[in-house]
C-alpha cells in the first residue's frame, strides 16, 4: 500500500537510502537509492518493493530540499529573551514565525548552554521537525550568561 508523506533521508549510500516519515515516525529502507542525500527532505510517495515487500521504493517525488543546521554567532533576539524570562529553567516555549517556520526557546542552566546547543544540533528530531515544517535550515542562537537557547526553523 503506497504511503504519501514528507520524509527525512536519515542515511543514503550508493545502493539504498533510509527515510523517516515525519508524520508517523515510521522508518522505511529503500531498495535502491534514486539519488537522495542524507539530510534531504522529500515530499513524495513510497510503496513496498519486491515480492517479499521488505523494502520500499520511491514511486513519486513532488519536492526535494536539502536541510542544514548551524550554530549562529548572533545572540537570541529580544523576543526570545522575553520568552525565556517568562519560563523556568528546563522549560520550552514554541512560537510560530511570521511566514514559515517556528521558534523554540529553551531555558537551561548557564553552565549547560553549550551542551544544550550541541544536543539540538546533533538530534535527528531537529531535522525531522524541519522537514515537517517545510523549512530549509535550522539556526541555533544562544546566550550562555542568560541560559537561553533559541532554535529557529527558517525557510
Amino acid at each position: 500500500m503506497p504511503t504519501e508523506s514528507t520524509f527525512l533521508v536519515t542515511h543514503a549510500d550508493d545502493e539504498s537510502a533510509v527515510l523517516h516519515d515525519t508524520a508517523d515516525g515510521q522508518v522505511h529502507t529503500l531498495a535502491a537509492n534514486p539519488g537522495l542525500d542524507a539530510d534531504d527532505a522529500i515530499e513524495g510517495t513510497i510503496a513496498p518493493a519486491g515480492p517479499m515487500e521488505l523494502a520500499w521504493e520511491l514511486i513519486e517525488m513532488d519536492a526535494r530540499r536539502p536541510l542544514s543546521t548551524e550554530h549562529s554567532e548572533e545572540p537570541p533576539t529580544s523576543q526570545e529573551h522575553e520568552l525565556a524570562d517568562a519560563q523556568e529553567a528546563g522549560e520550552l516555549t514554541t512560537r510560530e514565525r511570521a511566514g514559515v517556520g517556528e521558534i523554540h526557546v529553551l531555558t537551561v542552566p548557564a553552565e549547560r548552554v553549550s551542551e544544550a546547543v550541541d544536543d539540538v544540533l546533533d538530534d535527528e528530531a531537529t531535522l525531522v521537525r524541519a522537514a515537517r515544517l517545510g523549512v530549509n535550515r535550522v539556526e541555533v542562537r544562544s546566550d550562555a550568561e542568560a541560559g537561553v537557547v533559541a532554535v529557529r526553523y527558517l525557510p
